[in-house]
C-alpha cells in the first residue's frame, strides 16, 4: 500500500500533540497547586493521575485497533482526549481537575493506535522509516511540551496550556478523517479474544525479550530525565528551573536517532543497531554522572543516551510489528506496558538512590539498567535477529487474519 510523505507527517504530528498533553502539567504544578488550594506534597498527583490513565488507556484501548478502524478510533480519541483537556482549563475544584486530567491520559493512548495503524499502512520495506518519522514525533512532542507550557503560562496562566492543546486535539479529529484511510478490519474477533492475544504474547520469546530491553531501556532513561535536575539545582551550579529545561533541548538528538535507526532497520538491521546503541546507552553514563565538575559532559551524556534510546526503541517495535503483522495494535500495547513501567522504576530509583548516595551512584543505576538491557539483547540476539522463529505464522484461534 505505502505510505505517502503527507500522511507520514500528519501521524507524526498527531502523535506529538497527543503525547506532549501528558507532560504539559510538569514545569506549572505549582501554579495549579496555588490557584486550587493543593498543598505542595500532593502537587505529584496532577501528573501521576495523567500517568495513570495513559497507562490504562494502552491495555485497554489500544488493543481496539485488531477490532474497528482505526481512522475511527484515532479521530474519537482525540475529540475524548480535547474533552478532557477542555474540562481541565475549566476545572474550579482539584477532583475535577484530576477527572479531566485521566480522561485526557487516557485517551493520550490514541499515540500508540497511530504508531500501530504507521505500520500497518507502510510497506515492509518503508516500515522502519515510518517509525522513525512517529517516533520522532513523540520524542518533539514530549521535549516540547514543556517549553510550550512554560511559554504559555506566562503569557495566560496555566488555564491557557489545556486551552490550548484543546482545540488543537479538537481541529486534529476531522483531519484525521479525511487524511487517513480507511481501515476495515474484516475480523469478528471479540474485545475478549483480543485481551486473551494479549495476553499470550507474554509467553513468546521474541515479544519478551524485545519487552524486557524495552523495560531496562526506558528504567535507564528514566534514571536521567528524572533525577538530572538534582544535582543540577545543588552545588556547584544552582540552575534555575529554567536553565534546567534547556538540557531538553540535547535531547532532541534522539529524533535523529528515531529517523536513522528505521532507516537501517529497513535494511535489515534491526538487531544490530539495538546492540550498538546499548553499548551506547551504558557509556553515556561515564560522562553524564560527571554532573558535580562538568556540564558539558552532561550535555554529551545526554545527547548520546537519547540517541541511543530512540534508536533501540524504533528498532524495537519495527521487529514487534514485522513479527506480530496482524496484531499490530496488541503488540504495540502490550510492548508499551514495559516502557511505562520501566519509566516508573527509574523514577523512583533515581530519587531513591540519589538522597541516599548522590548523583554518582544515580548514574550508577542508570549503567545498570542499560548493562540488564545489554544482557538481554545478548542472550536473545538470534531470536530478535529471526522475527518469525517464536512467532506464529497465523493469528491464532479467535482473532482471525484481518487485511492492513
Amino acid at each position: 500500500m505505502g505510505l505517502t510523505t503527507g500522511r507520514r507527517m500528519f501521524l507524526s504530528v498527531v502523535c506529538a500533540v497527543a503525547v506532549a498533553q501528558i507532560y504539559v502539567a510538569q514545569p506549572v504544578l505549582v501554579q495549579i497547586g496555588k490557584d486550587l488550594g493543593l498543598p505542595e506534597s500532593d502537587t505529584g498527583w496532577i501528573v501521576t493521575t495523567g500517568q495513570l490513565g495513559y497507562l490504562t488507556g494502552l491495555a485497554l484501548l489500544v488493543p481496539l485497533g485488531n477490532i474497528f478502524d482505526r481512522r475511527k478510533l484515532i479521530a474519537g480519541h482525540l475529540l475524548l482526549a480535547a474533552f478532557g483537556m477542555g474540562l481541565t482549563a475549566a476545572a474550579a475544584r482539584i477532583w475535577l481537575l484530576l477527572t479531566g486530567l485521566a480522561l485526557a491520559g487516557l485517551f493520550a493512548a490514541v499515540v500508540q493506535t497511530t504508531v500501530a495503524f504507521a505500520a500497518d499502512l507502510s510497506t515492509a520495506g518503508e516500515r522502519g522509516r515510518t517509525l522513525g518519522a512517529v517516533t520522532s514525533g513523540v520524542t518533539i512532542g514530549i521535549l516540547g511540551a514543556r517549553v510550550l507550557a512554560g511559554s504559555l503560562a506566562a503569557l495566560g496562566g496555566w488555564r491557557s496550556i489545556y486551552v490550548v492543546f484543546a482545540v488543537l486535539l479538537a481541529a486534529l479529529t476531522p483531519l484525521a478523517l479525511r487524511l487517513l484511510p480507511s481501515d476495515p478490519r474484516g475480523t469478528q474477533a471479540t474485545y475478549g479474544a483480543v485481551m486473551l492475544s494479549l495476553c499470550r504474547m507474554f509467553r513468546e520469546r521474541l515479544f519478551l525479550s524485545r519487552g524486557l530491553i524495552a523495560f531496562f531501556l526506558f528504567a535507564s532513561f528514566g534514571t536521567l530525565w528524572s533525577g538530572l535536575a538534582l544535582p543540577l539545582a545543588a552545588e556547584p551550579w544552582h540552575l534555575s528551573t529554567a536553565q534546567i529545561g534547556f538540557f531538553g533541548i540535547a535531547g532532541l538528538a534522539g529524533a535523529l536517532g528515531a529517523q536513522r535507526a528505521g532507516q537501517r532497520a529497513d535494511a535489515g538491521h534491526a538487531s544490530v543497531i539495538t546492540g550498538g546503541a546499548l553499548v551506547l546507552l551504558a557509556a553515556s553514563w561515564l560522562a553524564s554522572g560527571q554532573a558535580s565538575w562538568s556540564l558539558w559532559l552532561v550535555i554529551v551524556g545526554v545527547i548520546v543516551l537519547d540517541f541511543a534510546v530512540q534508536a533501540v526503541h524504533v528498532s524495537n517495535q519495527h521487529l514487534i510489528v514485522s513479527g506480530y503483522p496482524h496484531r499490530t495494535s496488541s503488540a504495540i500495547a502490550g510492548y508499551m506496558l514495559f516502557y511505562s513501567f520501566g519509566s516508573a522504576v527509574g523514577a523512583v530509583g533515581t530519587t531513591a538512590v540519589y538522597s541516599a548516595a548522590g548523583w554518582a551512584a544515580s548514574s550508577l543505576l542508570g549503567a545498570v539498567f542499560a548493562l540488564s538491557a545489554l544482557l538481554v539483547w545478548t542472550l536473545n540476539r538470534h531470536t530478535a535477529a529471526d522475527t518469525q522463529r517464536d512467532v506464529l505464522p497465523r493469528p491464532p484461534r479467535g482473532v482471525p487474519h484481518s487485511p492492513t
